[in-house]
């Protein structure tokens, strides 16, 4: 039998075949004339023929010139987008293979200058919506965000921050943590954030390691309709990270001053409106910008964590401004004065992507609270409520959302909406139909897939490209992402290793603690010497579309046949009594192992006999008589991490006999009070 991740046997001129038998394939939606002229991709594209570069006729044309030339298309998306700062008269890129690659090398650039560069050239223009569970709402228009940063950038000053100290919080997403990341880039200072919601061991086994020179912490939080103090927590945090010179306490709840956290001897303890307080009186309201080299550290974002301490990424000013203005500008399709959003935490890399729309000059909208309270459409509402442009979601919510039968496009006002955003997980075809029957006909639907590691997405949509039912739309621009077979050749139309094999300038520049290196080639360029392995499965399709399967390193192999596990999700959850799964193979090189179905069932449900036969029965129809479960268990819950994921790979341990304290760091998941479900008993 030949290998086969997907599940199915195909050759490369039977793949769309092969996918459409599986619900794949449907055009669901095709740019008309209009989107196509007036997309900001193509005044691109017209732009460098201008300059003598014919990069067209089609999507296709202009993403492989994107990649053959990675050096001539990061200068040109510099240059058209007039990125403020120095490029200098090198080359775009140096070094080589990856990851010894090095871009722009006498650049100087600084994010928080080309962020907050509308507050010059129209200042009354709205930058931050934000709006909450608690009713806390409001705005600021790009000059009185500017007026902000300028504020805070000198009370980080006064309390000894430079260019090259870490700033790191524990807010929610609240215009208080995309002022503080500004400021502290302003100055050259390095950000790193965590959500409120995570733990005191997940906090500190991150911020721990970048040893921060300022933390700033919310007093508590609002989620599901109830209030979480947060002092307690603010307290254990700064007691453990020794350089704290200071905490800048937010007062979300209004128990900042009456049940402040504790600090010790040393550390100074203000409040978010004493930062900087005299410069605020003076009126000064433009901040100063440290420039800094394009590879300068801008931030720190982490790795899930869930087996050991989180891998602390750090990316460059440099290359964040450019790979996030592209997508924002050329993929996503914003436009100066659109309304945007993505539905985060501040402890996702979505989070960071959204302060991005910053850069083109957007109005970015901040939601802090739940998606599903006070009802399953909230985020419908908000889309309503603030006239969204764009709307960026979670894969899983989509799902939920057609699960419970809405119907947002009869429910809400919907007008102002062109797009809506998909990532997190693969988004299955009946997430796909659902939208354009339920939601809206005329916007485009974006699934994208890319990483915490990049911090964006390397493969998604644009607005050339047609949407079609669970497939990618394409790869993107300046994104060399091919599918690799186990011998390191690319396929077509077959399922492989997601690899990319020509540097982007988001790419790390470093891990924290890493100083020889080992860590990030042994993270991502160990199999494929000189190519970054992702570690997800993809398939491309002959003409451009990709379908992403799972977690390479999650797959389930049974009698030979591999397939990722997004397939199998998308049979069991298609059950209304199920409300969420997780499947893991047993099985080790060379021996077979027991397939394990666990379910969490839908309130008011059980496992009786009658499901197990239908749940097995669906499986060996729509995948493959290897693929029924030897077994079917239901569990309380679905052990995820704090930014969504399944823990197929920990649980997989624990059934094979490793500790549930060892397989897994109770204090990086969501809700590890589930895990000692999955630990193997009698029946396994």
């Amino acid at each position: 039998m030949t290998d086969d991740p997907a599940g199915f046997c195909q050759q490369e001129g039977d793949a769309s075949a092969a996918l459409a038998g599986q619900g794949y394939g449907a055009t669901l939606w095709e740019p008309d004339e209009r989107t196509v002229s007036d997309a900001r991709i193509t005044h691109y594209t017209r732009w460098l023929a201008g300059r003598g570069i014919q990069a067209g006729p089609d999507y296709e044309s202009l993403w492989e010139w994107s990649v053959a030339d990675p050096g001539t298309f990061w200068t040109s998306i510099w240059d058209y987008f007039d990125i403020l700062g120095d490029r200098g008269a090198g080359p775009a890129l140096t070094g080589g293979p990856m990851p010894d690659v090095h871009w722009f090398p006498g650049a100087t650039i600084n994010y928080a200058r080309n962020a907050l560069r509308t507050a010059w050239t129209d200042p009354g223009r709205t930058a931050l919506v934000f709006s909450s569970e608690r009713g806390r709402r409001g705005s600021l228009t790009y000059a009185e965000l500017a007026a902000e940063v300028a504020r805070v950038a000198a009370g980080l000053r006064a309390l000894g921050v430079t260019k090259g100290d870490r700033v790191v919080a524990l807010l929610p997403n609240i215009p208080e943590a995309a002022i503080g990341l500004l400021a502290a880039a302003s100055i050259g200072a390095i950000w790193s954030s965590c959500s409120p919601d995570f733990g005191t061991r997940s906090v500190v086994d991150r911020f721990a390691q970048i040893e921060p020179a300022v933390l700033l912490a919310v007093d508590g939080y609002t989620y599901n309709g109830k209030d979480y103090s947060r002092a307690g927590v603010v307290t254990e945090v700064a007691e453990q990270l020794p350089t704290l010179k200071a905490v800048v306490l937010v007062d979300l709840l209004g128990t900042a001053r009456t049940s402040p956290p504790a600090v010790a001897e040393g550390v100074r303890l203000l409040g978010w409106a004493e930062l900087g307080a005299g410069r605020q009186a003076g009126g000064a309201s433009e901040p100063e910008f440290e420039e800094v080299p394009f590879e300068h550290p801008l931030w720190v974002v982490y790795s899930s964590g869930t087996t050991g301490l989180p891998k602390p990424i750090v990316h460059g000013h440099g290359g964040v401004v450019l790979e996030h203005v592209k997508a924002l500008a050329l993929h996503l399709d914003l436009r100066p004065g659109d309304r945007f959003t993505w539905y985060t935490t501040t402890g996702w890399m979505m989070w960071n992507f959204l302060v991005g729309g910053l850069l083109a000059g957007v109005t970015t909208v901040l939601y802090d609270g739940s998606a599903g309270y006070p009802e399953t459409g909230r985020l419908w509402q908000l889309a309503a409520d603030e006239r969204l442009s764009y709307l960026g979601v979670g894969a899983p919510y989509l799902m939920t959302c057609q699960k419970a039968g809405l119907t947002p496009g009869e429910t809400y006002d919907l007008s102002a909406l062109r797009g809506i955003g998909s990532t997190g997980s693969p988004l299955p075809p009946e997430g796909f139909t659902w939208v354009y029957r339920s939601v809206k006909k005329d916007l485009q639907l974006g699934s994208m897939s890319g990483g915490t590691d990049v911090c964006t997405g390397f493969v998604g949509h644009a607005p050339l490209l047609p949407v079609r039912s669970g497939v990618i739309s394409g790869r993107c621009l300046g994104a060399k992402v091919e599918s690799f077979d186990e011998h390191g050749h690319p396929v077509t139309g077959k399922v492989g290793e997601l690899v990319i094999t020509e540097p982007m300038p988001s790419m790390p520049v470093m891990f924290w603690n890493d100083p020889d290196g080992k860590k990030y080639r042994d993270s991502y360029f160990a199999d494929f010497p000189g190519v970054w392995r992702h570690g997800d499965w993809i398939e491309i399709l002959p003409d451009g579309g990709c379908v992403i399967y799972g977690r390479s390193d999650a797959t389930l192999n049974r009698g030979g046949v591999r397939m990722g596990t997004s397939e199998f999700y998308r049979v069991v959850e298609s059950f209304p009594e199920i409300a969420d799964s997780l499947v893991v193979d047993t099985g080790r090189l060379g021996e077979d192992g027991r397939l394990v179905l666990f379910v969490q069932l839908a309130p008011g449900r059980e496992l009786d006999d009658d499901l197990t036969s239908r749940l097995k029965a669906a499986l060996r129809e729509q995948l493959s008589p290897r693929h029924v479960p030897d077994e079917i268990v239901s569990v309380p819950g679905v052990p995820r991490t704090l930014s969504g994921k399944k823990l197929e790979i920990p649980v997989r341990k624990i059934l094979l006999g490793t500790p549930v304290t060892e397989a897994a760091d109770p204090s990086a998941l969501a809700n590890p009070d589930v895990l000692d479900a999955f630990t193997p008993g009698s029946r396994l």
